[in-house]
């Protein structure tokens, strides 16, 4: 009983102040984080009930957020209009699972290869490259479209992955995120550990830094695989069997007011391998920081 005075007064001595919270407060903070995470889920259930409305219940007036008599015609005519395609669908699918995955493979370890050094080493010129990293988030696609096209027009990439994957490629989003994140996250004492021990840079970005630092770049999976499962490329790409799911869905959706339906169950059907990467990367993000002890 002493003992657990003691570590009472301790635990006590540590914090200063006593925190507790009454039941009425744990409802209101539950029912507070239900109805914010309600309001976040509604374009999703939206796009999922618009999905499973026939036309008359798509046009009616007044709008309707629920539907009277669902129904999967609409999917049906997605599959019926893919079937008819030059392609078959399954190289549309294909070609976006590889851009979308190789991309994100190799713009995560190229962000994190860039960050390790602009975080945790000087060299001459390290402030000019760390400011041109901010100042180049702020160009859009739309801005840099033509010189890209010039660019990669130039180099012969017209109509291959290469025309899809290099864009993207270019983004600074990563290299800023990874590089906030490793300044924060990991000490320089553990790195002078490990070149005490013996270990080469290489050795203790792959063995110390990644792992240190997988809540930041599975968050960086997560946005660089949405960014990379939405290219369309139809500016550099011109072959129908090099083009994206992206894109020839949104050609489908394109045919008037008969395929609003349609446009509906493509939406829900380009949302899943997203929402699929987030369920896998937003769990092993909460596991991390758990047993990591970040916060």
């Amino acid at each position: 009983m002493q003992k657990a005075m003691r570590l009472h007064k301790m635990k006590r001595g540590r914090s200063g102040v006593r925190l507790s919270r009454s039941v009425g407060g744990t409802i209101a903070i539950a029912l507070f984080l239900l109805i914010i995470g309600a309001f976040m889920a509604l374009p999703i259930v939206y796009s999922l009930i618009q999905s499973v409305k026939p036309l008359d219940e798509i046009f009616a007036y007044p709008p309707r957020f629920f539907v009277k008599h669902p129904t999967f015609d609409n999917y049906v005519q997605v599959y019926q209009l893919c079937q008819s395609l030059w392609v078959p669908l399954s190289r549309y699918v294909f070609n976006s699972l590889f851009i979308a995955g190789a991309g994100t493979f190799v713009y995560v370890i190229l962000a994190s290869m860039a960050a390790f050094p602009l975080s945790k080493h000087k060299f001459p010129g390290k402030a000019l490259i760390a400011a041109l990293i901010v100042w180049a988030l702020l160009f859009r696609s739309e801005v840099t479209g033509i010189s890209q096209y010039i660019i990669i027009s130039g180099m012969g990439m017209i109509n291959t992955y290469w025309a899809l994957l290099l864009p993207p490629l270019a983004n600074t989003f990563g290299v800023f995120l990874m590089m906030q994140f490793m300044e924060s996250a990991i000490p320089e004492s553990v790195l002078e550990a490990g070149r005490i021990d013996g270990a080469t840079e290489y050795r203790m970005f792959y063995s110390v830094v990644m792992p240190a630092v997988k809540p930041a770049w599975l968050t960086l999976v997560i946005f660089t695989f949405q960014s990379f499962w939405n290219v369309t490329g139809v500016s550099f790409v011109y072959d129908e069997s090099l083009k994206t799911l992206p894109s020839v869905l949104s050609t489908i959706s394109s045919g008037g007011l008969a395929r609003a339906g349609a446009t509906a169950a493509v939406a829900v059907i380009l949302l899943i391998p997203p929402i699929i990467i987030f369920i896998i990367s937003q769990s092993s993000i909460s596991e991390t920081m758990a047993h990591s002890g970040l916060k």
